[in-house]
């Protein structure tokens, strides 16, 4: 039983899924989404009528014979899960990070591990957008239990996220939940450690960013999200690292079907700038390498933090909604999309292998403020001309006499 407002811990969610790992067929199928809350099952199936988008979940739920639903756990508990399933060293580790399953095969004989890395729900999209992502996922979750059921093997499924997708809005005990989510999310989006790029015993790259995806030809989705933190299956060997040019090198091997190798390089710089008198570190550019012969290179506006900060940004990519851009330089470069969310990235002065104090893309004048100064101005603006066409009135100096001649005002006056 779990009562409102409870938030399980990692512990508690090894205790709660301790008979998946004792019973007889230890095969564990874990998918693994950005962003998920319990909400979302009534939200989305209550305000968009006949479409169902967690239709494959709930049959699955209805037709297992046993099932556990847990409101809210800990962002952490994710984390802690996986990498405690890894280190067991029992399992046969899998990752999938592919829409096409036909070639998905387990040995039943020994324990499997299989991650299913979905698509993420990008935090710009409209709801619209977020209902298809969440469809297409419960396609994807629907593919591979059909699968394994026709090879005959046993299996437990597990659905989660690793952070929430929205804060409960309840009152009483869950408004004290709450003012806590909220005080501590920033603390809760670093739910894994950032990427590490050693010089010896120093780090001279961090790299953190809660989604890291790309899309090639506008078809073809590559998440690298959890082959970069979570399970580190990146290559980072070609990195390189000095006091004026660092450069961040992802290699991957397979990270689709299709695609043999590809690999990322953030180019960045530190030099010294006469108008401010001090040294800014800038992302320069953005390269990627396909199957070692494709090469796309993007041109980045708007990454530059000092010296001895990191840099931060909510959304980078080459949409144009986003604050911080990736701009096509030539043409193969065209034919990717780029999305990286909560990016946080520092190629210099890293003490104590942790990231510096970060300087964010949001700028001071944001557009909301920008609303706020124009609808003051213009009502400013509205209020000075009453005040002066009021002190423009005049009164009558004087007045007719009833038993008087009439007053006679020149024209003059």
């Amino acid at each position: 039983a779990v009562h409102e407002g409870q938030v399980v811990s990692a512990q508690e969610l090894t205790v709660l899924l301790q008979p998946l790992f004792t019973q007889n067929s230890r095969n564990l199928i874990l998918f693994l989404q950005d962003r998920l809350s319990i909400d979302d099952f009534t939200y989305f199936s209550e305000f968009y009528g006949n479409k169902n988008p967690f239709q494959n979940v709930q049959e699955i739920l209805q037709s297992s014979p046993s099932s556990l639903v847990l409101p809210a756990v800990e962002c952490k508990a994710t984390r802690y899960l996986l990498s405690a399933l890894q280190q067991s060293g029992d399992w046969n580790l899998t990752n999938v990070t592919t829409l096409n399953f036909s070639q998905l095969e387990m040995n039943a004989s020994n324990p499997n591990l299989l991650v299913v890395q979905l698509q993420p729900l990008a935090s710009d999209l409209k709801e619209i957008s977020v209902l298809e992502a969440i469809a297409e996922n419960d396609k994807i979750i629907g593919r591979v239990t059909m699968d394994l059921q026709e090879q005959g093997i046993n299996f437990s499924v597990i659905y989660t996220a690793m952070r929430p997708s929205r804060i409960s809005r309840r009152t009483g005990v869950v408004a004290e939940l709450r003012r806590q989510l909220m005080a501590s999310e920033e603390e809760d989006i670093l739910s894994y450690p950032p990427l590490n790029v050693t010089t010896g015993n120093y780090s001279c790259i961090l790299f953190y960013a809660s989604n890291f995806s790309l899309k090639a030809n506008s078809s073809v989705l590559i998440d690298l999200t959890n082959a970069t933190f979570l399970t580190q299956n990146v290559d980072i060997s070609a990195s390189e690292c000095s006091d004026s040019n660092t450069t961040l090198s992802l290699k991957y091997a397979k990270p689709v079907n299709g695609i043999s190798s590809l690999e990322i390089r953030f180019l960045m710089t530190n030099k010294f700038y006469e108008v401010s008198a001090r040294k800014w570190s800038t992302l320069d550019a953005v390269e990627i390498v396909q199957d070692g012969e494709k090469f796309a290179k993007f041109n980045v506006s708007g990454i530059s933090a000092p010296a001895e900060y990191s840099f931060h940004c909510q959304l980078v990519g080459t949409s144009n909604r986003y604050p911080a851009r990736l701009v096509p330089s030539n043409n193969e470069a065209k034919n990717w999309d780029v999305f990286i969310s909560e990016l946080q990235i520092q190629g210099f002065n890293i003490i104590n292998n942790q990231f510096s104090y970060a300087s964010d893309c949001t700028g001071f004048f944001t557009s909301g403020i920008w609303m706020g100064l124009v609808t003051s101005i213009i009502l400013l603006w509205i209020l000075t001309y009453g005040i002066h066409m009021i002190m423009q009135l005049t009164t009558n100096s004087r007045f007719d006499d009833p038993k008087g001649p009439a007053l006679s005002v020149p024209q003059a006056e």
